[in-house]
């Protein structure tokens, strides 16, 4: 009985603690220890409880790795860096701050990361990408990131290369709504 009254006295002072505001949600503070424990305790059970629980379709060949590459460089690389990206990439002052996976590969299943990318994180800063890319598309990145500490050779030449700088435009329209531009990309989405 003493146990319940415990939980429950705890729980009110949880929602207390919540409700009156004490919970600091400024963005330019770190959060406390409770909360960013909290936080990710709670993202890792969602990502258990929803992600496939298995491998991607995409065989680790040299072509796949490279598009694999090719599309973390576009869509992937402003918030979770590439090798040439300054330090302080897009996605470091977002909570939870984005992975920089130039220092660590991802420490998920494929599945996990398959899920992730297509559903995003809410309130995180990572999108959706379902919408954009297609499931080939997320698999091709997954494998990627599964192999990226062991690239092969060719793929590990196109991972080391300096994302590409965007070219002045020197005249013409812009692609209109919804429509897609050279590189398959919809107007802006994506890395430069």
């Amino acid at each position: 009985m003493g146990a319940v009254v415990m939980l429950l006295l705890i729980l009110v002072g949880l929602l207390f603690y919540l409700r009156a505001g004490y919970l600091d949600m400024r963005a330019d503070i770190p959060p406390s220890r409770f909360e960013t424990q909290s936080v990710m305790r709670f993202l890792d059970a969602s990502v258990d409880r929803r992600a496939p629980d298995e491998s991607s379709p995409v065989a680790p060949t040299d072509a796949n790795l490279i598009e694999g590459i090719r599309l973390y460089k576009t869509h992937c690389s402003m918030c979770h860096g590439a090798p040439g990206n300054p330090e302080k990439d897009f996605g470091h002052p977002f909570y939870p701050s984005a992975p920089n996976f130039t220092k660590d590969a991802p420490d998920m299943t494929e599945g996990e990361n398959f899920y992730i990318i297509k559903h995003g994180i809410r309130w995180s800063g990572m999108p959706a990408w379902g919408g954009v890319l297609t499931d080939q598309q997320i698999w091709t990145i997954t494998t990627f990131l599964s192999q990226m500490e062991k690239l092969p050779p060719a793929a590990e030449e196109e991972w080391q290369k300096p994302p590409a700088q965007p070219q002045p435009t020197t005249g013409g329209t812009p692609p209109a709504a919804g429509q897609e531009t050279p590189s398959g990309t919809p107007p802006g989405l994506g890395a430069p």
